[in-house]
């Protein structure tokens, strides 16, 4: 052998050592991982479904993994203050972001914001997605979809909905079914879901989209009226109600679905974990029945295949926006 084929030989023995010591470093950083406690930073209001199925998913990965999963409630700026906070936090594992498809709406509607979803964060897993439901105040004359769209379209402008602020997942379907179904309604933001749910319930505002779990009570004791749902196939919480599809938008599906980011470089073998424990979780039937009562399916997915997801959710909600024309103050 020549002395070139010689040192070339030597630089890739040293070359495949050094990735086996990486694999290793890595696998016992997973092995290790974790030993403290963890941050889990929901960007939302306490109370809502973020919140609560944060709290429900650190309990379980606790009891998985022997460590406390803390949630810390961080909401303002429409989910920007928390996240941009887990987005400069140490990429170690311990601090991660519960996010919904509020964040992949945001990258088009906040283009200006002070991080950018993949560029900025690690996918980790999908958790959940929840169905919304279409109400309208009781003395809203049309009993149907079909009726309801004829009505605005008679008369363009004079509805309104409400939503629980620009961006979130109750805009959204809003802007959607105005693109989809060709309507002018009135858009009128809140400071959150209940001021929204209220003045409709109140008969201050004519329609929202809201949670099925939620306005399930209120459409059965008639203070609401339900005019379709959300996903791709009628709730079993509500039965009755046809979905948005079914009513007349063909191909309409909005849903709620909540996720678990790290920041960017957090090491793979910790994201992997990650993934593998919660989509054992999620896929437990105890779980499984647990959130069909409060209207969730569970969401799994390896890591590649949740980073795809965001990013087809990223360009169909730039569509959206675009059409709508809607602005963060809108």
């Amino acid at each position: 052998m020549s002395f070139e084929s010689t040192r070339l030989a030597r630089r890739c023995a040293t070359g495949f050592a050094a990735l086996v010591l990486a694999a290793a470093c890595s696998a016992a950083v997973a092995q290790d991982y974790p030993s403290r406690p963890v941050k889990i930073v929901v960007p939302f209001a306490t109370g809502g479904p973020a919140d609560v199925y944060a709290r429900y998913l650190g309990q379980r990965l606790q009891q998985a993994m022997g460590q406390a999963f803390v949630v810390d409630d961080r909401p303002g700026g429409g989910s920007i203050v928390g996240t941009d906070a887990v987005a400069k936090s140490p990429p170690d594992g311990y601090t991660l972001l519960l996010m919904s498809n509020t964040h992949t709406v945001n990258e088009s509607l906040v283009p200006n914001k002070p991080f950018q979803l993949l560029r900025d964060f690690t996918p980790v897993a999908p958790i959940n997605y929840s169905d919304l439901v279409l109400v309208g105040r009781a003395t809203l004359a049309p009993g149907t979809l079909g009726e309801l769209i004829a009505s605005i379209k008679a008369r363009p402008g004079g509805l309104s909905y409400a939503s629980s602020g620009p961006g979130t997942p109750y805009h959204m379907a809003g802007e959607l079914f105005k693109a989809m179904a060709g309507l002018a309604i009135v858009h009128i933001p809140y400071r959150g879901s209940s001021g929204a749910r209220s003045d409709v319930l109140g008969g201050q505002v004519d329609l929202m989209f809201d949670a099925i779990p939620t306005m399930a009570e209120h459409i059965r004791s008639g203070r609401v009226k339900a005019y379709g749902t959300t996903g791709s196939q009628r709730s079993p919480v509500l039965p009755d109600v046809p979905t948005m599809a079914e009513a007349g938008v063909p191909g309409y599906e909005a849903v709620i679905w909540l996720g678990l980011m790290a920041p960017k470089g957090t090491p793979a073998a910790i994201v992997s974990r990650l993934n593998a424990e919660i989509a054992r979780i999620a896929s437990s039937p105890d779980v499984a029945r647990a959130w069909a009562a409060q209207g969730a399916t569970p969401m799994v997915m390896g890591v590649d295949e949740f980073g795809r997801y965001l990013q087809q959710d990223i360009a169909k909600w730039a569509r959206i926006v675009k059409i709508s024309g809607a602005k963060p103050d809108q």
